[in-house]
């Protein structure tokens, strides 16, 4: 298949994939009556205004509360789209406001919503919030795609060769050299990594696998290529990844602005967003001033009557006119301090989409990070390489793959990133980390082997930790005790309920051991389907032990744990069945996320009848064998 023909094709899956994230969204919210929705937590209904204020950059914000099923779970977040509805009676239509979510807690949410004004029915008793379809990010994927497969004759053209397979990336030309002093902090392996960074003209690849300072390596290189380059543009496929990075470049001294709705940001990457930056800026006051005048002028002239005379209609005029002249004004003068902003700050920082903002139309940039790019779907790196000449890719594609919701999509070839692409066509512009600080030697063994041939190395400083004198894994197997799983026939998610018994009698017997009077140790409970949180949860919750501990434990899906680590990492795999099914346990990559979050103690419970038709989980099951880890679940009865 030629180039163009790969491209039209992953324009294609992304057209099946926005319908089959469309039709999910008709299914489970457009076309789901109020109350049901309410009752699974897809929609708030009633809720009361609380209150409304002014927010970051001017913006306007009110908070509202739930005012019935409180307390229900729900799907609302930060950075989510919404609609503010009225569904009073005597309204001919369903009124509604448009925002994103600034946070959610408890039965209280904070939106930022569209407009300069509220609505006078916002003041009605029967209003309620309902999720919206975010439209833009596929907009603005299949634009870049577009972009991408007309270029010609350009460093965008060239790039996309490269990244495809169909050029050679070079490197030397650049001129770079680590900087004095500088990455002295840095292992050796961080240091290659560093190395092909500052002296790729095409493209690098910092490959981090779990605890192996993937973002100590980045941060070091977006600092030294600072330093040459004076800008560079920064993104990843989600808010919080992008936060993070803000949050580590800012404690370097570099200067961030942060490019994105302010609702979608986290308070502390807050006063580094560019609205946040306007209204700190030095001509900010000059810029106020003038659009409160504006707003007095455009007050005035609208106050008259319209049966007036000839003398107000010449006074109106004059007004509009005033109001005009001094609304260009401002327009001017935002645009002056938007790019003073933009031009004297060292990163430019956002999500993939974000790349494709206003207010960096026209920008170019000498070099782009992309960081957790083996997450991100190759149509959304798009969108800030069209801006760059050079691209720095850092991730691992043997941990969590992006989201698609379209299964032939991605079994066609849109779950398959443009990491992954220039990795195989390319490896020696890849550099993998070596040296992780995270677990303890046994934890790490495994998943280095199957995943990482065998070339990590646990760091001195956590090599042998544990907790007490218990062994770092226990794998317990539930192979002929009969737990089998159960299908929940509304959200069709799996569970097991005598496997979530038998793990937290497995952590309740932990806690015993250890004691609980001085407890410092983080706990995760990690299982892949949604269905069996919610039993953990409710069991954790009735555990009077365990209870003991709540400040130390989180449960949740492998995807909420991307990224983070606990001391001690509880694996429920729920799978147990007569066929040997085990449905996307399949998709080992989530196995080794769940796996690599442990720092000291690993316990994991499963079926090794069930789940020993996989490769992937036969060799696990020998690996525990062979080091002694593996329990039978009838030890715990």
């Amino acid at each position: 298949m030629n180039l163009h023909d790969q491209l039209t094709k992953t324009w294609n899956l992304l057209k099946l994939e926005r319908q089959a994230d469309l039709e999910q969204y008709r299914q489970k919210v457009l076309l789901v009556p109020l109350h049901r929705k309410t009752k699974e937590g897809k929609c708030w209904y009633p809720v009361k205004l609380v209150r409304d204020y002014i927010g970051t950059g001017e913006r306007l914000v009110i908070e509202v509360q739930r005012t019935a099923q409180l307390d229900q779970p729900h799907v609302f977040q930060s950075g989510k789209m919404v609609s503010v509805f009225s569904n009073a009676k005597n309204s001919p239509d369903k009124h509604h406001l448009g925002g994103v979510i600034n946070y959610v807690r408890d039965n209280t949410m904070v939106i930022t919503v569209n407009g300069d004004d509220l609505p006078d029915w916002i003041e009605d008793s029967l209003l309620g919030v309902d999720l919206m379809f975010d439209e833009m990010a596929y907009r603005e994927m299949e634009a870049a795609m577009k972009s991408i497969i007309k270029a010609e004759d350009t460093r965008v053209a060239e790039l996309r060769d490269t990244l495809l397979g169909l050029r050679s990336p070079s490197t030397g030309g650049r001129q770079y050299a680590i900087l004095d002093g500088n990455g002295a902090g840095l292992n050796s392996s961080q240091q290659e990594a560093l190395r092909k960074v500052m002296a790729a003209n095409d493209v690098a690849i910092i490959h981090g696998p779990p605890g192996t300072g993937k973002t100590t390596t980045l941060v070091e290189a977006i600092q030294q290529t600072v330093a040459i380059e004076k800008q560079v543009l920064v993104c990843a496929p989600s808010n919080a990844a992008v936060d993070l990075l803000v949050e580590k470049l800012s404690d370097k001294g570099l200067k961030v602005v942060r490019i994105g709705h302010p609702a979608r940001v986290t308070e502390q990457s807050l006063s580094k967003t560019l609205d946040a930056r306007i209204a700190s800026h030095d001509h900010y006051k000059e810029l106020r001033a003038i659009r409160k005048r504006m707003e007095q002028v455009r007050a005035q002239a609208f106050k008259f009557k319209r049966n007036f005379g000839y003398h107000e209609r010449q006074e109106r005029n004059m007004l509009k006119q005033e109001a005009k002249v001094l609304k260009a004004d401002a327009d001017v003068l935002e645009f002056y301090i938007i790019n003073d902003i933009l031009n004297t700050s060292d990163v430019i920082a956002c999500t993939l989409v974000g790349a494709s903002h206003p207010m960096l139309r026209g920008k170019r940039y000498q070099t782009v990070f992309i960081d957790e790019a083996a997450q991100a779907l190759e149509p959304a790196c798009w969108i800030p390489i069209l801006r760059a000449a050079r691209v720095v890719f850092a991730g691992d594609h043997h941990q969590l793959p992006p989201t698609i919701k379209s299964v032939e999509a991605a079994r066609e070839g849109l779950a398959k990133t443009l990491f992954e692409k220039c990795i195989e066509h390319h490896p020696q512009t890849a550099s993998m980390l070596q040296v992780q600080y995270r677990m303890n030697e046994s934890i790490m063994q495994f998943p280095s082997t199957y995943f990482y041939n065998d070339k990590l190395i646990a760091d001195d400083s956590v090599k042998h930790h544990s907790i007490s004198d218990l062994p770092v894994i226990d794998f317990v197997d539930t192979a002929g005790c009969g737990f089998n799983e159960t299908q929940d026939p509304e959200t069709l998610s799996r569970f097991n309920d005598e496997e979530a018994q038998l793990l937290i009698r497995q952590l309740e017997t932990l806690l015993q051991h250890v004691g609980t009077e001085d407890w410092n140790y983080t706990l995760g409970i990690i299982t892949p389907y949604s269905a069996q949180v919610e039993r953990l949860v409710k069991l954790a919750e009735a555990s009077e032990i365990l209870s003991r501990v709540q400040r130390f434990l989180t449960i949740n899906t492998v995807d909420a744990f991307q990224g983070q680590e606990r001391d001690i990492i509880a694996i429920s795999f729920v799978r147990s069945n007569d066929k040997g099914e085990i449905g996307f346990l399949a998709d080992i990559r989530r196995t080794n996320v769940a796996i690599t979050r442990a720092r000291k103690k690993l316990i994991i419970t499963g079926d090794s009848a069930t789940l020993g038709t996989h490769e992937f989980y036969t060799a696990l099951l020998e690996y525990v064998q062979q080091k002694g880890f593996y329990k039978s679940a009838w030890d715990f009865q």
